[in-house]
């Protein structure tokens, strides 16, 4: 009974300390905390990208600027290409598909830019004829300054076999008896801009003419012209996208339909000057 109310009765000896939580130093490199040598290298990647993006931030907004400025104190045109004359003396095709031809060919080359010069290195011209090239020649490399008209003569003379089918063959029978052919010239440059004493380039555009060729008894060629597209003179500040301008910008399309519009109407109102003139 003695032993029993020891045990049950208060205890008033000193208290017992809780017991003590026990403590891991992070070693380095451990996930449990941010070592030297993390932190620093967390710090110097945020530096470098935070650095990198504000310089290419900065590179756009000059580069768009200087374009801005550039547009407004240049003011391009777009460089017009105009087939001025064409004499057809020879163009048969034999049974075994072989194009016998002989076509002089005149072009016109126009520069409109008040402050801008063109350094055409290539000018290459291509013929065609049912989607299919008979001969190129090159010309010989120019220089064309502020507002000038440069005239340009080539020939095609030569033979050449062409794989046409049966529709291309009757096609090409039809033409001969109505007295027309219709030739399709490309022409092929590499060109540089000149601005002052810069110069920017190289281009390489490509300038399609329909042709439609009398023979040389069969009548009297009507002048025809093939403007550059405005886009391609809007994007000489960016030449990446010279090519694939149509598919990337909605507004190259709308251009070039109102380009064609305004072209067609200028062509009426020459028929109709000239009919007025005749009667």
């Amino acid at each position: 009974m003695a032993e029993k109310q020891g045990l049950n009765g208060a205890y008033y000896g000193p208290s017992v300390p809780p017991p003590r939580k026990a403590y891991h130093r992070p070693g380095r490199g451990s996930g449990g905390g941010c070592g030297c040598c993390g932190c620093l290298f967390g710090c110097l990647c945020n530096c470098i990208f935070s650095l990198i993006f504000k310089l290419v931030f900065t590179v756009i907004i000059l580069v768009g600027i200087a374009a801005l400025i550039f547009w407004f104190l240049v003011r391009p045109n777009n460089l017009k290409f105009y087939a001025t004359g064409a004499s057809l003396t020879q163009f048969n095709l034999t049974t075994d598909n072989t194009l016998q031809y002989n076509l002089d060919l005149n072009l016109t080359v126009r520069n409109p830019n008040k402050r801008m010069g063109i350094y055409y290195d290539t000018f290459q011209v291509n013929g065609y004829y049912e989607g299919q090239r008979f001969d190129t020649q090159n010309l010989t490399p120019f220089y064309q300054g502020h507002k000038n008209t440069s005239e340009l003569s080539t020939v095609f003379d030569g033979q050449q076999l062409l794989v046409l089918g049966a529709s291309e063959v009757s096609n090409y029978n039809s033409e001969k008896s109505n007295g027309y052919y219709s030739i399709d010239v490309q022409l092929n440059l590499k060109i540089r801009v000149k601005v002052g004493w810069i110069k920017v380039g190289h281009f390489k555009p490509k300038i399609n003419c329909d042709l439609s060729v009398p023979s040389s008894a069969g009548g009297t060629f009507q002048t025809t012209r093939s403007p550059v597209h405005v886009c391609k003179t809007f994007n000489l500040m960016a030449p990446e996208l010279y090519e694939t301008c149509p598919k990337l910008f909605s507004t190259c399309i709308s251009l070039r339909s109102e380009e064609k519009e305004s072209e067609n109407m200028e062509r009426k109102l020459i028929w109709e000057n000239e009919n007025s003139s005749k009667a």
